[in-house]
């Protein structure tokens, strides 16, 4: 039932980059560094409809602020945090809702390789942080404690960790990643872990020719998230939560020096749930990005 663990908030809301304002992915992070003595804010709208095979629905919204810092050129840091409001229909029965801040991540990502031509950059980079439970696990409405998958927090620390690699010319750009979150257990609830195979491809839509004029970029995405999560688990009971997902986002982006204006919509090809967890309809994003 939970509304958030297949999109993975906590760290993949980036798509951070250099000191100044380049095409990013929407869904996904990437490997360009952020300025030393830079700092990037980041606020995403996430909108998300899902449903069960018991004709059960679930709708959130999520408001996810990021901020980037370059501490070297090669170090930046990163802090994200969402708030979400989210509600659940049962198939019989009254809705349910709760909303509130979600749990915060805090992590690094740090260059291990890079190649830089006239034109074109190619850079591999390692991320890894905390996940910290800062969300409530034990909200409440009228009808008592709310299931432990719909709260908006784990109720335990948790990790991620992973390898990013992008390749960068003036036309176009690609990045890739894979990720790996874990938590811990609080009162006998556990979240499952998340694997993430993300690619993103961004093209250049206009200018087609580049001059000393041109002050901003008009950008098209189309990325992919294949994301496996595994099962809850639930006083050594395991739930009927998580499963693989493969979706399919395209997207625009509107670039100038400083701030990017972003849109998309994660749409599910695949879909095979654990038993009778929910599936996305579809997920929508909306955002502005900073650079200072």
């Amino acid at each position: 039932m939970r509304a958030w663990q297949a999109v993975g908030l906590s760290v993949l809301m980036l798509g951070l980059a250099q000191s100044h304002a380049v095409a990013a992915p929407l869904t996904t992070n990437t490997a360009l560094p952020v300025g030393k003595g830079e700092f990037i804010i980041r606020g995403q709208l996430v909108l998300r409809e899902r449903d069960s095979a018991s004709d059960a629905q679930i709708d959130a919204a999520a408001l996810v602020s990021v901020l980037g810092y370059g501490l070297t050129p090669d170090l930046a840091l990163f802090g994200v945090l969402p708030y979400i409001d989210k509600s659940m229909t049962p198939s019989t029965g009254p809705r349910r809702r709760t909303e509130g801040v979600g749990d915060a991540t805090l992590f690094g990502r740090y260059t291990l390789w890079r190649d830089d031509v006239l034109g074109r950059t190619a850079r591999i980079a390692a991320i890894g942080g905390v996940i910290a439970p800062t969300g409530k696990e034990d909200d409440r409405d009228a009808l008592g404690t709310l299931p432990r998958p719909f709260q908006n927090g784990a109720g335990a620390w948790g990790g991620h960790a992973g390898v990013v690699a992008t390749w960068q010319t003036l036309k176009f750009q690609v990045d890739g990643q894979f990720l790996y979150q874990r938590f811990g257990s609080d009162q006998g609830y556990r979240r499952g872990d998340v694997r993430r195979f993300d690619l993103s491809l961004q093209y250049r839509l206009w200018p087609q020719a580049l001059s000393t004029l041109t002050t901003g970029f008009l950008y098209a995405l189309l990325e992919s998230n294949l994301i496996d999560v595994t099962r809850d688990d639930l006083s050594g009971m395991r739930t009927d939560t998580g499963g693989t997902q493969w979706f399919l986002t395209p997207g625009l982006q509107y670039i100038t020096q400083r701030w990017i204006v972003e849109g998309g919509a994660q749409l599910p090809v695949k879909q095979n749930p654990h038993g009778n967890a929910f599936t996305d309809d579809y997920i929508a994003r909306f955002g502005l990005r900073f650079n200072f």
